[in-house]
């Protein structure tokens, strides 16, 4: 009441009671519990939920409230690291990081990948775009985070073949893009894992999970980002279940990616 600027009368008019109704709760000696509707006409009037001000939840906020701070959306360009994915990066820096990427994980794309990726959307400004990102990343691959990552199986193959998403893309960048992933995961392993699952058997949307703050799905256009704990572990489980079921594990992805080379 004090918060909302609101005095018993004022309350009492809002709610449509007499105002020794919310004396006698406020006052009495002896505990008076409010009936239910009086319980939520004020929990409407003080912006508050019915369950905290019957001191059944430690949550003062509606539950529309809750929701709308624990599920976000957010616009997903079509860039590479984007700022706010870096920000979610910076945020949970330390605490391991699960992801599926859409394509190849951007944090071991080469420049020319990058610019063959995504020339057509920046222009001009792929250069300079390629530039920032390259510094996010190495930002990325050097801070105290556990990166586990775990792409479809024929995603990788598709990339070796220019198959789909990767037609027309040029030998020479692709046996390049995995000469530079092999060197990356030379240099970063265990701390960067990757295992390789079968899309036929398992299926996964492209999801990034920060520690215990935060996990994220890609839409495409959109981010739709979860904060509260429930979702944040059922995520989590969800990307085990991907490592658990893998198809080729982390300890044998630099040979599959000497084996696809070889066939390019």
């Amino acid at each position: 009441m004090a918060e909302k600027g609101l005095n018993r009368s004022t309350l009492s008019r809002q709610i449509g009671v007499d105002r020794s109704t919310i004396s006698q709760i406020l006052t009495s000696e002896v505990a008076r519990l409010p009936n239910a509707q009086v319980a939520a006409e004020c929990a409407t009037a003080l912006g508050v939920s019915a369950d905290w001000l019957l001191g059944l939840s430690n949550h003062p906020e509606s539950a529309s409230d809750m929701m709308a701070s624990a599920l976000r959306m957010t616009e997903a360009p079509r860039a590479m690291v984007d700022a706010q994915i870096f920000a979610w990066h910076q945020e949970a820096a330390g605490y391991k990081i699960r992801h599926v990427p859409a394509t190849l994980p951007d944090m071991l794309k080469s420049s020319e990948m990058l610019a063959w990726e995504y020339q057509l959307q920046l222009g001009r400004t792929t250069e300079q775009a390629i530039g920032a990102t390259e510094d996010r990343l190495a930002w990325m691959r050097q801070a105290q985070s556990d990166y586990e990552i775990a792409l479809p199986l024929h995603e990788l193959r598709s990339f070796a073949k220019a198959e789909g998403y990767y037609s027309g893309l040029p030998a020479e960048i692709r046996l390049r893009q995995i000469d530079r992933m092999l060197d990356i995961y030379d240099q970063l392993y265990p701390t960067l894992r990757i295992v390789l699952f079968d899309a036929r058997r398992l299926f996964s949307a492209p999801i990034t999970v920060f520690g215990p703050l935060l996990a994220v799905i890609y839409l495409g256009r959109n981010y739709i980002a979860f904060r509260d704990a429930d979702r944040v572990q059922a995520i989590t489980r969800h990307f085990d279940w991907l490592v658990r079921e893998a198809e080729i594990s982390s300890r044998d992805v630099p040979a599959e990616l000497r084996r696809l080379k070889s066939m390019i």
